[in-house]
């Protein structure tokens, strides 16, 4: 079963990427995120979306400590758990009448393949976050195990986070891009704000309010230097994102 309506947005990113910032955005617009939500702006209870995330998990294979293999992912038959599972974490939401109506819960990102195949038309808004700043908090996606993948990635808290940002990286990349697709790093969100929210407007094609945002929270690796030492693992991914490896700056 699939979903046909394109008034359905879901925010997507790894934890600590700015997907609050997005949540907050469109709560303030009028778009319906759930009944409840969260200080974070996720959608509440989040207990389903995580068997989801476990059941999904269990289709990936590790190739490598940073490799993965998604191949099962994008063949043949969603697990039916995943489904069930995905209908109730998001029962409020689609049963919504509201014009506009989506969710955000950072480990959607985990379920991301399968979220794309239950609901095609939808409009995805993904955001990315210099792994120097985004790693600096703890996230529950931290350990990836804990959400059934199969995971390698190192023996320190630094090192598992790495591992996870570049799965999480990786999951989406690896994906299929669906008809509505709009991707953003936390850096221009926060920089570029004005323009950002312009072309976020012209992608969702809704007027959206505007929110304070704190241009600080950009470079706090200059001060917090701790990431550094684990960072070979996405090196190429910040590249391919317009991150400086040498001093954090954009390229």
């Amino acid at each position: 079963m699939s979903d046909s309506n394109d008034n359905l947005i879901v925010v997507i990113g790894r934890g600590h990427s700015g997907t609050r910032m997005l949540s907050q955005m469109l709560y303030a617009s009028g778009v319906y995120m759930g009944e409840l939500l969260n200080h974070c702006g996720d959608t509440m209870p989040p207990q389903a979306m995580y068997h989801a995330c476990h059941v999904i998990g269990g289709h990936v294979a590790q190739s490598d400590d940073h490799t993965w293999s998604f191949d099962n992912l994008h063949r043949g038959k969603i697990d039916p758990r995943f489904e069930r599972s995905i209908r109730a974490y998001l029962k409020g939401v689609l049963a919504s009448p509201m014009p506009h109506r989506g969710w955000k819960l950072p480990e959607t990102t985990l379920a991301y393949p399968w979220i794309v195949r239950l609901f095609p038309s939808a409009r995805y808004v993904y955001i990315v976050r210099d792994p120097r700043d985004c790693l600096l908090k703890s996230h529950s996606t931290d350990d990836l195990a804990t959400f059934g993948v199969p995971s390698t990635g190192g023996d320190t808290t630094l090192a598992r986070r790495v591992a996870s940002w570049k799965y999480q990286y990786d999951i989406v990349k690896s994906t299929p891009t669906p008809e509505h697709f709009f991707q953003v790093r936390y850096e221009d969100l926060v920089l570029e704000y004005d323009s950002f929210a312009q072309r976020l407007e012209a992608y969702l094609g809704i007027p959206l309010a505007r929110i304070v945002v704190d241009e600080s929270r950009v470079g706090l690796w200059r001060d917090d230097p701790r990431v550094l030492p684990y960072l070979e693992p996405v090196a190429s991914a910040m590249r391919d994102l317009g991150y400086d490896l040498t001093d954090g700056t954009d390229t």
